[in-house]
């Protein structure tokens, strides 16, 4: 028991270690984008997985909450990495098909579409008490625009010509380590110690699925009538 409590205290440390550092680099990281070009290989490899991770945490707070969203509503292990698994799949051939300029939506639109599919998956939350078989289609489908909003930020950081493909897939690692990063903290903020109460649903899911709802709702307004 004993040991299981230090092994659980030691990887909460590693973790929170591990965001401090990713947090404290992003201040430098746009520096380095300049002198692209002239990086080696291995360079260029570990900034893109930084960048990747930073448009996570801490920057992009609109895909923390879409995230958390999915996690909320059932935080066992399984539904979670489905849905991670089709959201990631589908904001891979976005970002991708971006990347490569095969298509090129305007972010005027892909931005509220963004915050609207917060709305949703909040919203969601708090109606049904169970996870839909179709939510996974519905994660699919708004990963695809997540992956838009991705190839934006990603193309104002600029990809080096002579590793485009390395580091169009680094990015992408590093957003996937970004999200398995808010994934595990949820889990050991929450589930693990609050998932199988019977009040899991009545005082964290409804209540945290109502803030980021009310959050979503400014950034789709603000996103469509101000921007």
């Amino acid at each position: 028991m004993k040991n299981s409590l230090y092994n659980n205290k030691k990887i909460k440390y590693l973790f929170f270690v591990f965001l401090f550092i990713g947090i404290y680099q992003s201040a430098n990281a746009h520096v380095a984008v300049v002198e692209l070009e002239n990086m080696s290989g291995k360079d260029t490899i570990f900034l893109y997985i930084k960048l990747g991770f930073q448009h996570i945490i801490p920057l992009g707070i609109d895909h923390i909450l879409f995230v958390l969203s999915l996690f909320l509503l059932n935080p066992k292990l399984k539904p979670v990495l489905l849905q991670a698994t089709a959201f990631t799949v589908a904001h891979t051939v976005t970002l991708g098909l971006s990347m490569y300029q095969i298509i090129n939506p305007p972010s005027s639109i892909v931005e509220p579409i963004i915050a609207i599919s917060i709305m949703y998956v909040a919203m969601e939350n708090i109606i049904s008490p169970n996870l839909k078989p179709s939510r996974i289609g519905i994660v699919f489908l708004f990963g695809l625009i997540h992956g838009m909003g991705f190839a934006s930020v990603l193309s104002n950081l600029g990809l080096p010509e002579k590793s485009f493909l390395t580091s169009l897939l680094m990015f992408n690692v590093g957003v996937e380590l970004g999200q398995i990063t808010i994934i595990v903290s949820a889990y050991f903020l929450l589930a693990k110690f609050f998932g199988d109460k019977p009040y899991y649903r009545k005082y964290i899911v409804i209540p945290l699925s109502a803030i980021i709802f009310a959050i979503a709702t400014y950034w789709t307004i603000e996103r469509i009538f101000f921007t």
